[in-house]
Order: C-alpha cells, then structure tokens, then sequence
C-alpha cells in the first residue's frame, strides 16, 4: 500500500568506516581539528593566578613605587610651569612601568595558550577558516545550532562549572571566615594583602576544576570529531578510486603492460640457445652470449598456456627443450626476465648448456 526505497536503508547510507589518513588531512587543511576551547582557556586561567601568587608581591611593590615616583613628579611640576611637554613624558614613563610590572603575567599567559593549543592541533598554520563563507550567514542554520548537540553539551559543561564555583566559594569563604572578622582591626594594606591572597587561593582552586572539566571537554571533542569524521563505504570507495585511481582501469593497463612485455619476450625468443621445461606447467628460455653478459640470460618465462606457446616457438625455431623439473621452477619463481642467471644456478645451467651444445656440435 505504501511504497518504499530499501536503498534509504541501506548500510552503504552509514557513517561505519573510520576517517581515512587522506580525509583527516583534508580536514586539518580546512581547520577542522579536535579542539577544546574550555581546556584552553582554564590553563591560561590556572597560569593568570599562579602567576599572580607568585609575583603578585613584586608587583605591588612597583605599582606603589610608580605611583609615588608620579606623583611626586607631578608635584615637582605644578611647582613651575606644567606644559603638555611634560605632562605627556610623564604619562609615557608611567605607561612603560605599567607595561614592565604586568610583562610576567602577559608573557604567561601567551607561552600557555601557545602551548595548549599545540598539545591540542600539534603545528599546522591554516588560513582557510579565517576565509568568509555565506553559508554561515544563513539563519535557518543558526537556529539550528542553537538546539543542537554541541550546545547542549556546552550548557551541561557551563552549569557544571557554575556548581563547582558555587560549592568551592560556600567552603573557602567558610574556612576563613574567622580571619575575615579581623579586617577592621588591621590596617588597609594588611587587609587588602589578606583579601587578595584569599582571592588568589580561591582563584587557583576553581582554576584545577576548571582544568579538569577542560580535559574531559577535550575527551569528548576528540571522540565527537573521530564520529563526525567518519566514512561511508562508498565514500570509502570513491577517495581510493579518487587516489589509488580506478581498479578497472589500472587492472586493464596491468594487462596491457604484461600483454606488451609477453611480446618483447617473445620477439626475442628464437635467440634462446634451449628451454627448460617442467614438463608441461613450465618453460623457461635461456641464451648464453660472452658478448653480452658475463652469465646466461633468461629471455622468456611461462606457465600453462604460455609455456605452451613458449614450447611451440622453440619447435618453429629448431631450439633444444630440455627437461629438468628443479631447474625449471628455480628459474620461474626466482628470475626475471631479462636478468641474469644468479649463482647458485650457474652448475645447472651449465650442465643444460653442455648437453645442448655436445648435441648440437658446439663442442
């Protein structure tokens, strides 16, 4: 009552097959690599507050000596006569200072995010994301993107790291609640100290979650991109014909070239000084010239029906067949033709070409 396709169903349609090296390739040229932008952006944060626990000391200690250095600089001129001039040298020996104190936190976080993002990709510069496509502007699949697995994926991650942060704050500002009483007793300095080193250790904590979320986050990004990578078998199937070319047509080309090679072979087979046979599986035709080669030479091989044919040329043209069964399948399995006999079957053959020449009268 209802017709169907059975072809909708086929397992051909699944996604089965793993990535080929050729597709990941391609894929990595596009700028479609496995990435996790939580993993990378919770080691930079993990770097920003060791950082500051560690020159945050240092740092102070400049900011309040620049500022004191400016300030009385700006007394030393509201004193004389305060010109642009000055006023723009002192806000250029201000900026630099700045610059300098912040350096270890800049420098940081720039060695971390480099190195992440290495560990994630490894080292391959693509322009190609950065290149403007229309289909991004579409509407239709935006919207889509908003309900879709990736995002869903996201807002369990982020809801994840809301509870964390939320469970971390409630037992760190629990454990020091008692130092936090003695902030109107101690002075403005030693407070702001406290404040901010329980600021930092707060930070360092969430920071470790974070990081951890982060590599979990990186586990799913991997397994999610090696599913979406993956091939159909006819997909499979087109990128071999697309790299390896057709089968078809390399196995007619392979039969041409064995088709042309066979009469080359063939061509020179009257030249043969005899032919060794199995009897009648192999045949194999040796000629042997000091003129041309230090050793014997093997001009033809067969088996079957070329061997046959083989036999049938030597006939036509009045050369020796000799029967030797070990010697035939040495020379079919282990010559070429056109090659040299090797040495180990210099005593056979010589034997061979002995007994052709005593009955041809060679010697």
């Amino acid at each position: 009552m209802f017709p169907y396709r059975l072809q909708f169903f086929a397992d051909a349609a699944e996604k089965t097959e793993p990535p080929t090296s050729k597709k990941l390739s391609d894929a990595r040229k596009e700028g479609q690599v496995a990435r996790s932008k939580e993993l990378t952006t919770s080691a930079e944060l993990l770097a920003l507050f060791l950082t500051l626990k560690i020159f945050i000391g240092y740092m102070v200690g400049k900011f309040i000596e620049t500022f004191q250095s400016s300030y009385q600089n700006m007394n030393l001129m509201l004193e004389g006569e305060f010109t642009t001039v000055m006023a723009e040298r002192l806000l250029k020996n201000s900026v630099n200072r700045i610059i300098i104190i912040c350096l270890p936190v800049c420098i940081t976080a720039v060695v971390v995010s480099f190195t992440v993002i290495l560990f994630q990709v490894k080292w391959k510069l693509s322009g190609r994301p950065l290149k403007p496509k229309i289909g991004k502007l579409n509407p239709i699949s935006g919207f889509r993107k908003i309900f879709s697995r990736d995002k869903v994926f996201s807002l369990a991650v982020e809801i994840v790291k809301i509870i964390f942060i939320g469970y971390i704050a409630y037992g760190t500002l629990k454990k020091e609640w008692n130092t936090l009483v003695i902030l109107y007793d101690i002075s403005l300095f030693q407070a702001v100290a406290l404040i901010g080193d329980i600021v930092l250790n707060l930070g360092i904590k969430i920071s470790v979650i974070f990081l951890a979320v982060g590599f979990a986050d990186y586990i799913y990004q991997k397994f999610r991109f090696k599913k979406d990578m993956r091939m159909t078998k006819q997909e499979v199937k087109d990128e071999f014909k697309q790299t390896e070319g057709d089968p078809l047509i390399k196995r007619r080309i392979r039969s041409k070239m064995m088709e042309v090679s066979q009469r080359r072979m063939m061509q020179r087979l009257p030249e043969a000084d005899v032919v060794i046979t199995n009897p009648t599986h192999l045949a194999a035709a040796i000629k042997y010239d000091r003129a041309e080669a230090d050793a014997p030479i093997l001009l033809a091989k067969g088996a079957d029906y070329l061997a046959i044919k083989i036999k049938e040329i030597a006939k036509e043209n009045d050369i020796e067949i000799v029967e030797n069964k070990p010697l035939a399948r040495m020379l079919y399995y282990n010559v070429e033709v056109g090659d040299e006999i090797p040495s180990e079957l210099y005593q056979m053959t010589a034997e061979v070409l002995a007994y052709v020449y005593r009955l041809k009268g060679k010697i």
